[in-house]
C-alpha cells in the first residue's frame, strides 16, 4: 500500500500557481480521446480543442505533443460567471495534455480550490465544476 500512495503522489502534483498536474498511462491522443469520452458520458461539451504542436508545426516550430481542450456546461459555469464575471477568464475548465522531454504524458488544470479563492466563491458555488479531479484522474488510468 505505500508504495500505491508514493506512486499517486508522484503521479499527482501542483506546481505552486493552482495547476495539478496528472500523469497520464496514455500518449497524448488517447488521453484526449479518453477525457472526451468522459465529457461525453456526463453530457459535457467540448467547446475547443487547440493543437498547439500542430500550429507550431504550421509555423514552421518544432514542440512536444500538446493540446488544450476547452470543455464544460453552461448551466453550471454560467452561475459562475453571473457571480463573478472574470471568472469567465478561466471558464470553461481547461485541460492541457503534453508531452515531456521523455516522453511522458502529462493531464494539466486549474484545481477547482485555486479557483474558488482566486475569484472568492464558496465552496458550494464550486459543486458543479468539482467533477474535474475525477475526470482527469479516470482518463490518465
Amino acid at each position: 500500500m505505500h508504495g500505491l500512495r508514493r506512486a499517486r503522489l508522484e503521479a499527482v502534483r501542483m506546481n505552486g500557481n493552482g495547476v495539478l498536474i496528472v500523469a497520464s498511462a496514455h500518449d497524448v491522443p488517447t488521453s484526449i480521446e479518453r477525457l472526451e469520452a468522459l465529457f461525453a458520458e456526463r453530457g459535457l461539451t467540448v467547446f475547443a480543442r487547440i493543437d498547439f504542436s500542430g500550429d507550431a508545426a504550421r509555423a514552421g516550430l518544432s514542440m512536444p505533443p500538446s493540446q488544450l481542450v476547452v470543455f464544460g456546461n453552461p448551466k453550471a459555469g454560467t452561475p459562475l460567471v453571473l457571480a463573478v464575471l472574470t471568472a469567465a477568464l478561466d471558464l470553461p475548465l481547461k485541460v492541457l495534455v503534453w508531452e515531456d522531454a521523455n516522453e511522458r504524458t502529462w493531464l494539466s488544470y486549474n484545481a477547482t480550490d485555486y479557483l474558488r479563492e482566486r475569484y472568492g466563491l464558496d465552496a458550494d458555488a464550486m459543486k458543479p465544476v468539482s467533477v474535474m479531479p475525477a475526470l482527469v484522474e479516470a482518463a490518465a488510468r
